[in-house]
């Protein structure tokens, strides 16, 4: 049952049934670059409920970056990753990488390059129960026909595998840079917008209809959203009444947009 819940974090995890969330999508406040009503968060607490409650073949996408302090980047997110493999035990399926178009130039006389993306952290419980590949990489010899591929071999030789008559497709698998362009609409002083289709594409690849999705920081509710829109159920979780409130209008919103007006919200 879908269900959007106010309260601390790691409390409410703590209700939810062993091994029953089959995907999460989530973006934790990290390294104070984000100011969420001043509320903290116990990382480790979190990391050990998420692994209880995900069933054998879930998945968890950690979305997360660093802050520079003192001329160095912290780490946080590679402690954060070794933490969910090393301790929790889930397995590191993919690290990958959310590419932030529009962002702006570092301000004159800075001393480092602009910092254009975040890690994309996907973790397993164990063997992945669902992969639903996207594929959208065009080819450039799309149409062809390809009758070898070349293998490289342990020597450094290339060896020519050969096919028959095997025609190159439109399409190929995505690779695992991502880029969406960031801002989007302003959801009330919510600081921290996940773009819809990052979130989406997420849940598009590790889950299927009908799979129940988590966001422990529903922030503004747009994994709520993309999961509702996508026929998932949901639980949201979220500590401050005022997100809380947008995520309600979004649901709501979205609802009356995507769907017939006489079945219930």
């Amino acid at each position: 049952m879908s269900q959007v819940i106010q309260g601390n974090c790691l409390d409410v995890l703590k209700t939810l049934e062993d091994n029953s969330i089959d995907l999460t999508v989530t973006s934790p406040p990290y390294d104070n670059l984000r100011e969420y009503k001043g509320y903290t968060f116990d990382f480790e607490g979190i990391a050990k409920e998420l692994f209880r409650v995900t069933k054998q073949g879930g998945v968890v996408v950690w979305v997360v970056g660093d802050a520079t302090i003192n001329g160095s980047e912290t780490c946080t997110s590679d402690r954060q990753k070794l933490y969910f493999k090393d301790v929790c035990g889930f397995n590191v399926h993919d690290t990958m990488i959310y590419f932030k178009i529009c962002v702006p130039p570092m301000y004159p006389g800075c001393k480092r390059y602009t910092q254009k993306f975040e890690y994309m952290f996907v973790f397993s419980k164990g063997r992945l129960n669902t992969f639903n590949p996207i594929k959208d990489k065009p080819n450039k010899h799309a149409g062809e026909n390809k009758n070898y591929i070349g293998m490289r071999q342990r020597d450094g030789s290339v060896r020519k595998k050969i096919y028959q008559g095997n025609v190159v497709r439109d399409f190929s698998l995505r690779d695992n840079v991502w880029s969406f362009p960031t801002g989007g609409k302003k959801m009330g002083d919510h600081p921290a917008i996940f773009p819809d289709k990052l979130a989406e594409d997420h849940i598009l690849s590790w889950s299927n209809e009908g799979d129940t999705v988590l966001d422990p920081f529903a922030g503004s509710g747009t994994t709520l959203k993309m999961a509702k829109m996508n026929n998932r159920n949901y639980i949201g979780i979220e500590i401050s009444h005022e997100y809380i409130d947008i995520i309600n209008k979004r649901l709501a919103q979205d609802y009356l947009f995507t769907n017939p007006p006489a079945e219930e919200i």
